[in-house]
């Protein structure tokens, strides 16, 4: 008697007078044998119809094991196991969004019974209570993220979150410094002791934790340059510490070229943080030997740099502007004087022209009209001489 395939499983009649089919539905990894599965019914034509429907599963590759997980189950393995490698900053991003939404609203679900019904439905009372449509998309990510690894492990026969709908993101207005206001904004930082700080981010366009976690070995006073390769970052945590993050958001090393003024001001930071250092004695102490430091070498907190940037921001009559308008001005000027794309790009640490250009749309449109300009000049010039 030919041996029966795998997949085409047995039906038999138990004493108790239910039907059952068995089949092999793939190899248990601990011990290499095979894992088979009961499919029980009242008559035989019931458990061969379920059979038929089981055995089209598993030659489509969609077939999933019966489980109990919850999706909270499943979101604390996925980010205990599938998370390890994170930095540490997103994955204390993943767990925030995790606790404060995902399990409140969806923990307590089996995971086999999600449905994009339950997710979407998630999304819509976000955006009712207020949270922008940007936050509801990076909830969308991480949870996307967790439920399609639980796909590749078989735990699900697909990603829910494929037939959800997000909310169209908002594109909020960029509003870098004017050509008027900055050089009312350098007046107005002129006695802050962050003044070294604010200029730098002014004239070469850095991020905050990329600025407050520059450290002297990546200043190159001679060639001018500045190597940007780490960052000054807070744990998401009650009694969170800061730590330096070697690398950057994009994760590649970048070195920029600023203007040459950058470098006066950083030249009176160090000198500055001699002074310091003498002062403060034994009391000194910058491990990280971090460019921008309180009088004793310590870090500059956010918060610190946030509060006496709005001071400044006050003074010009720019109340609504935040320090990452720095970088924005920045990157304005850039484009505007006539810079490529592909620098300013590099400046910013961009991943792409094209975000770039996205992003500063605005001036993008104006140095059109520039090159327009300039264009409409020169061909009137050949027809004059003509």
């Amino acid at each position: 008697m030919p041996k029966r395939a795998n997949r085409e499983g047995s039906v038999r009649q138990r004493p108790d007078g239910r039907w059952e089919a068995r089949i092999v539905v793939g190899t248990d990894p601990a011990t290499g044998r095979p894992k088979r599965r009961s499919i029980y019914g009242s008559s035989q034509a019931e458990v061969r119809k379920q059979l038929t429907k089981l055995t089209k599963a598993l030659d489509e590759g969609t077939y999933t094991e019966v489980n109990k997980l919850t999706v909270c189950q499943w979101l604390d393995e996925w980010l205990s196991t599938f998370c390890h490698n994170l930095k540490p900053l997103t994955k204390a991003s993943y767990s925030v969004i995790i606790e404060k939404h995902l399990k409140t609203r969806l923990g307590g679900i089996k995971l086999q019974d999600l449905r994009a019904v339950h997710i979407q439905g998630l999304y819509n009372s976000l955006i009712d209570e207020g949270y922008s449509p940007k936050t509801v998309a990076n909830i969308n990510g991480v949870l996307s993220k967790a439920l399609s690894d639980a796909f590749r492990q078989m735990l699900i026969p697909f990603n829910p979150c494929d037939h959800c709908t997000l909310p169209k993101k908002v594109k909020k207005e960029i509003k870098p410094l004017t050509d008027g206001e900055i050089p009312l904004f350098l007046d107005a930082i002129e006695n802050d002791p962050l003044k070294n700080a604010f200029a730098v981010a002014l004239f070469a366009g850095l991020r905050e934790g990329e600025l407050l976690g520059l450290s002297w070995d990546n200043v190159d006073f001679e060639k001018h340059t500045l190597h940007i390769a780490q960052q000054l970052q807070k744990e998401k945590s009650r009694n969170a510490r800061y730590y330096i993050l070697p690398t950057t958001k994009s994760g590649k090393d970048r070195t920029i070229m600023p203007p040459d003024i950058c470098f006066k001001y950083l030249h009176a930071e160090k000198v500055k943080q001699l002074e310091n250092r003498f002062a403060a004695g034994q009391a000194w102490s910058n491990p990280d030997d971090l460019v921008f430091t309180n009088p004793l070498g310590e870090h500059i907190a956010f918060i610190t740099f946030w509060k006496h940037f709005k001071v400044a921001a006050e003074k010009i009559g720019r109340p609504d502007a935040r320090p990452h308008d720095l970088r924005h001005t920045c990157a304005t000027i850039c484009l505007a004087s006539g810079a490529d794309v592909k620098s300013t790009q590099t400046l910013l640490g961009h991943s792409s022209p094209s975000f770039t250009l996205s992003v500063y749309a605005h001036t993008s449109q104006t140095m059109q009209a520039d090159t327009a300009r300039r264009m409409q000049s020169y061909f009137d010039s050949l027809q004059k001489k003509a």
